[in-house]
């Protein structure tokens, strides 16, 4: 097909002498993509959202999981990218931005061969202005695997989803929303392999990423670590509703309770430090878990992984029984999002507690992969 202009190259919003069909990059690994989380006050159901675009390798793809008491009813959708870059629809699931930065909307279509299946129809409105989280980056030896730039916004969801004969009312006064967008490079399954790709595998990785909604503000805090504890990526931030200038709360640390035999955690403290080096204690209760590996198509999955080519018009639709840890191997070699309880500063608030450590991490005292709380660890 001959490479002409596509609609988007009509506006004045081009980086690089190129159609706004192609990305500056030629890496294979290019994406641009999103995630919502939904979650209920009372710990009861939480919704995972997002859709992704990867264009040098022509797909487009989109997923929806709910975790429900111990049931994760999961939706996922890939098809051929096309030259319509602001349709962000794939099969069932769509994103309509109704207002850029403020206001978006959320549907998955029922089935109508599964009239129990999930279904949704809900509008995201922000509560925050954005906030940028630093810019990522990663190296595998001397080869960069990720470079990513994005940004973090907390809001409130309304509407209703449907799942299993029953229908839950999403409020905003009982209901958190948060929604991360990204874009860069990352690695999409497909190119590495074998034993070039164990080799390669870090010794230990920890991670921490945590957005926050409290009535009068928004916090953000993100750790990433490498098995020694070095620190590679730090944000500790408190956002305004009237946009003024974001509060940073220092160098945080992270006092994790796990589930014994597990690195599965229950609560943690989050040590943060004010502008006037008071003390400040952000504490989370985690109400209920989703890992990203099952249903959401994020690494270790095995069944399907964001950015892979399944065909034309593919979707997928199944539910996972949660019940039994030892049912889902992998997810514990993955990141598991969290919905959780925060307190700070006597305020309540609600947000994501997302959380992965695999390997050595001397701080947590975890010695290896097989390391688990209990053994070793708090």
């Amino acid at each position: 097909m001959p490479d002409r202009p596509i609609a988007l190259d009509e506006y004045p919003i081009h980086q690089v002498p190129l159609s706004m069909r192609h990305v500056a990059t030629g890496d294979r690994n290019a994406y641009d993509r999103c995630i919502f989380h939904v979650m209920d006050h009372s710990g009861r159901a939480l919704l995972i959202a997002g859709l992704g675009v990867y264009p040098n390798t022509g797909v487009i793809d989109a997923y929806a999981t709910l975790r429900l008491g111990d049931r994760l009813y999961a939706v996922r959708a890939s098809d051929a990218l096309t030259d319509d870059r602001l349709a962000l629809t794939v099969g069932p699931l769509t994103i309509t931005v109704e207002e850029p930065l403020a206001r978006l909307r959320l549907t998955c279509a029922a089935d109508p061969d599964d009239p129990d299946g999930l279904a949704y129809d809900l509008t995201w409105s922000a509560a925050f202005p954005p906030t940028w989280e630093p810019h990522h980056s990663q190296y595998r030896g001397d080869r960069l695997t990720l470079e990513g730039r994005r940004f973090v916004q907390a809001g409130t969801c309304t509407g209703r989803i449907r799942v299993a004969g029953q229908e839950l009312a999403v409020t905003a006064g009982e209901w958190t929303g948060t929604r991360d967008r990204s874009w860069g490079v990352r690695p999409i399954p497909g190119e590495d392999g074998g034993r070039a790709a164990e080799e390669r595998r870090p010794e230990g990785f920890h991670w921490i990423w945590c957005p926050v909604r409290f009535d009068d503000r928004f916090v953000m805090v993100i750790v990433q670590e490498d098995a020694d504890g070095h620190r590679t990526l730090n944000e500790a931030v408190s956002v305004r509703r009237d946009g003024a200038r974001d509060v940073q709360l220092g160098w945080p640390h992270t006092d994790i309770s796990y589930r014994p035999g597990t690195r599965h955690p229950e609560r943690a403290v989050i040590h943060l430090t004010g502008p006037d080096r008071t003390p400040r204690e952000l504490t989370a209760e985690i109400l209920t878990s989703s890992p990203l590996a099952v249903g959401a198509g994020y690494p270790p999955a095995d069944d399907w992984q964001h950015g892979t080519w399944r065909g034309r018009g593919w979707t997928d639709r199944r539910s996972y029984d949660l019940s039994d840890p030892a049912a889902h191997p992998l997810a514990a070699y993955g990141v598991t999002d969290h919905a959780a309880r925060f307190t700070l500063d006597g305020r309540t608030g609600h947000g994501i507690f997302e959380h992965g450590s695999f390997g050595r991490h001397d701080p947590s005292g975890f010695t290896g992969y097989d390391s688990v709380a209990g053994e070793a660890g708090r």
